[in-house]
């Protein structure tokens, strides 16, 4: 009964409007490099979290023989801008909770301190710096809405590129998976109410 009213309404009210596309991922930073002949590819992946679209713009590091995570390029326990170039960016149309801390609708950048075990999810406000985690300044750390605990995991295989993607978690969410050499974390994200 309650799907042949919804379809009754829906015929009568009509199509309901596209979402407003998201931004490019062509922020200007301060050092801002073109995206072409970077080592670290730029990519991004669009996704909804309850009614919510949701654009992540990141780069895309790889390995090339070397140790990324626990290594002197990405050491445990030490910020990362979760990528490479320009801070991991997010665009949400709607309010998420991420790894649950409370981020607002609008662009915000995604920073992470990995562990052995647990990775810490830093949900910051500030989009306008460039990725270099010496950049993460006072001023910067000044606009953090939050951080969240999650834990990590082996992958089955190794990857070698930096990879951001998701997968189905409940009616409302996604777990955003970051996957990189032997490491997995799956971060949740919300439909915030």
């Amino acid at each position: 009964m309650l799907n042949l009213l919804a379809v009754m309404l829906a015929t009568a009210m009509g199509p309901l409007p596209a979402p407003a596309p998201l931004p490019a991922c062509s922020i200007k930073y301060p050092k801002q490099m073109p995206a072409a002949g970077r080592k670290s590819a730029l990519d991004s992946l669009t996704f909804m979290v309850g009614g919510s679209q949701v654009k992540i713009c990141y780069g895309r590091p790889a390995a090339r023989g070397r140790t990324m995570i626990g290594g002197a390029d990405v050491p445990y326990d030490t910020l990362w801008r979760t990528g490479a170039n320009e801070p991991t960016t997010v665009f949400s149309s709607g309010p998420l909770t991420v790894a649950g801390v409370k981020a607002p609708a609008g662009a915000w950048s995604l920073y992470t301190v990995p562990g052995k075990t647990e990775w810490q999810v830093v949900v910051n406000t500030s989009i306008s710096q460039w990725g270099k985690e010496d950049e993460y300044t006072a001023e910067v750390r000044s606009h953090e809405v939050g951080r969240g605990t999650v834990t990590s995991e082996m992958t089955s295989a190794p990857i070698e590129q930096f990879t951001i993607h998701t997968e189905p978690a409940g009616a409302n969410g996604v777990n955003l998976v970051l996957e990189w050499e032997n490491t997995k974390v799956k971060i949740p994200i919300v439909a915030t109410q």
